[in-house]
């Protein structure tokens, strides 16, 4: 079974991100549990929680149909300590909100070493960070995701992810998100089914598709290799459509959420029925 869905809006409460999955035709969705640019948020309210939990039973949406995103604000692989410490804090909470709506997956960017620290030191803290948020929140994973490459953004490697999860004690707490504009920005092809198949056994090779809880579907605004995060809709933009049906028709890609986070809300039901078109050819 195919997951797809989009990164949809919370506001109102994170029970109205339900319904408005639901209205996209999607069965699956990724949304914020908080404002994404402020370090703290008012804990969620127990009746929030119950009619979070209510509207995703009623709509059919389980656990693993679920991805919710931390704040961008959050860098694991802070080089100064007040700053490692305020976003291990901050991811701490973001780990316990999920918990307490019943998920089991928290997306995360990886971290910046922002030029002060080595490469191999920051990957060594972001490994601690999930090792200290894992051991204090139970049953949600964190869930790592490849960045493009932007500044001193690490992640944008498969080696990195593979170094981060080498490092945590854990392994069954930790997995991976897959974006594909990231992807493509990082340098890895997958603007044709056979360099798909090239990147994705790559990945197979250096991480592992166990660890995969999650994929990011967007076009990209940039050329292969730019390092720069611009997102587009599926169908516009540098890659192509390749990837799209080549995930589509792969079983290794079933039973994780696929998230739209391309530009245009206004077509996300377009894009949603776009892709499982893929699936029937």
């Amino acid at each position: 079974m195919k997951y797809i869905g989009a990164h949809v809006s919370a506001s109102g409460g994170v029970e109205q991100a339900v319904l408005r999955a639901v209205e996209i035709g999607a069965n699956a969705f990724a949304l914020f549990t908080k404002n994404q640019r402020q370090w703290k948020a008012p804990p969620l309210k127990a009746e929030t929680i119950e009619k979070f939990k209510r509207f995703c039973q009623v709509h059919h949406f389980t656990a693993d149909q679920i991805l919710p995103h931390d704040s961008y604000l959050i860098n694991l692989g802070s080089p100064e300590a007040e700053g490692l410490e305020k976003s291990r804090n901050a991811f701490i909470d973001e780990m316990e909100r999920a918990n307490q709506l019943g998920l089991k997956l928290l997306n995360f960017h990886p971290g910046s070493h922002l030029n002060k620290i080595s490469v191999q030191d920051c990957l060594a803290r972001i490994a601690e960070s999930i090792n200290i948020a894992v051991s204090k929140v139970p049953n949600v994973i964190a869930v790592i995701e490849n960045t493009a490459g932007q500044g001193s953004n690490l992640g944008y490697r498969f080696e990195h992810l593979a170094e981060i999860i080498e490092q945590v004690d854990d392994k069954s707490r930790v997995g991976v998100c897959l974006d594909t504009c990231h992807t493509f920005s990082a340098g890895y092809d997958i603007s044709s089914l056979e360099q798909c198949e090239k990147t994705f056994t790559e990945f197979e090779q250096v991480v592992g598709f166990e660890y995969l809880r999650g994929i990011h579907l967007n076009g990209s605004k940039t050329p292969l290799g730019s390092r720069k995060d611009r997102h587009d809709t599926l169908r516009e933009g540098t890659i192509g459509t390749a990837f799209c049906e080549f995930i589509m028709k792969d079983d290794r890609f079933d039973g994780i959420p696929m998230i739209l986070e391309t530009i245009n809300p206004d077509i996300w039901a377009e894009e949603i029925k776009f892709l499982r078109t893929l699936t029937r050819k």
